[in-house]
């Protein structure tokens, strides 16, 4: 069951972009679960849950408080051309070219762009065998440029079931960059994959709450846990989203809350989303003696 989700922030698009992205990827995707909220400070709230190629993820209306950038991105693994080609002009209609789709050393096939939500991608043709093929991407810029790898090694002290994959390096006045910084590394958390890259050029975006990784955890003890090693914003804690060292956004929440949302009981489901909302850190006790 996997354990780390990522989390899309939307104005009010949220159900729209879900089935949008469900039609093209296809097989082994689908909206799995709708959820309203109702009295958060964005107003009444949707929460959509969606599969795309096999990986969950999760989406909420909340208004147009953050707003997607290529800071956090998501590299999709095609087998043949012609399946770059095709998700390529689906997710490129009304959206914004960032990388041109053309042969690089790396692929034979390969673009990154923005679709008509704000979302950024990475389509590339691999000749490598993967295991998931949707990866998000942390591209570290700014002020974070060159510590992407202490970032990995932070993450990988953290999570079970992790290990670095792979990295490579720039050489000395590659694309503009530095030598030793990193060009690209992929790395597992939790037996999910995700991948970082550096780049000196990309001076305008920074991580943001439009896209946060959601924890799943079991109890108590482990939000605990994860809370204590990644939290280092306190003003940011708000509702079991912290923002860590790096600035990446995390929602550390129980397994069992999307239960407790999802009841038909309004009173009950209006007290869960009171309580909650009240909280940084999330309270497992307190929110199951609202779920009574």
């Amino acid at each position: 069951m996997q354990k780390i989700i990522p989390h899309l922030w939307f104005d009010h698009q949220a159900k729209e972009a879900a089935e949008f992205y469900v039609s093209i990827f296809g097989d082994q995707s689908k909206v799995t679960n709708i959820m309203k909220l109702q009295g958060t400070p964005s107003g009444d709230s949707e929460i959509v849950s969606f599969v795309l190629a096999g990986q969950e993820f999760m989406s909420i209306n909340a208004g147009p408080i953050f707003q997607f950038n290529p800071s956090i991105s998501f590299i999709v693994n095609c087998k043949t051309k012609e399946e770059v080609d095709t998700l390529w002009n689906q997710l490129f209609e009304d959206g914004e070219l960032l990388i041109p789709l053309d042969s690089y050393p790396f692929s034979d096939r390969y673009g990154w762009l923005t679709d008509k939500y704000g979302l950024n991608w990475q389509i590339m043709l691999t000749d490598q065998d993967f295991t998931q093929k949707i990866v998000p991407s942390l591209l570290f810029t700014n002020d974070l440029y060159g510590k992407a790898q202490e970032a990995i090694q932070f993450y990988l002290s953290i999570f079970h079931d992790s290990k670095l994959d792979t990295i490579t390096y720039y050489e000395e006045g590659e694309d503009g960059n530095q030598a030793g910084t990193v060009q690209y590394a992929e790395f597992t958390l939790e037996n999910q994959k995700i991948s970082a890259m550096e780049n000196a050029r990309a001076s305008d975006v920074s991580f943001n709450e439009a896209v946060s990784l959601m924890v799943y955890c079991q109890d108590q003890h482990e939000i605990d846990y994860y809370w204590d090693k990644l939290s280092a914003v306190p003003e940011a804690e708000q509702c079991g989203w912290l923002k860590d060292r790096y600035g990446v956004s995390w929602q550390i929440v129980p397994r069992s809350m999307n239960n407790m949302l999802s009841t038909k009981d309004k009173q009950k489901s209006a007290r869960i989303t009171q309580a909650f909302l009240k909280m940084k850190k999330l309270d497992i006790a307190e929110l199951e003696k609202n779920d009574h």
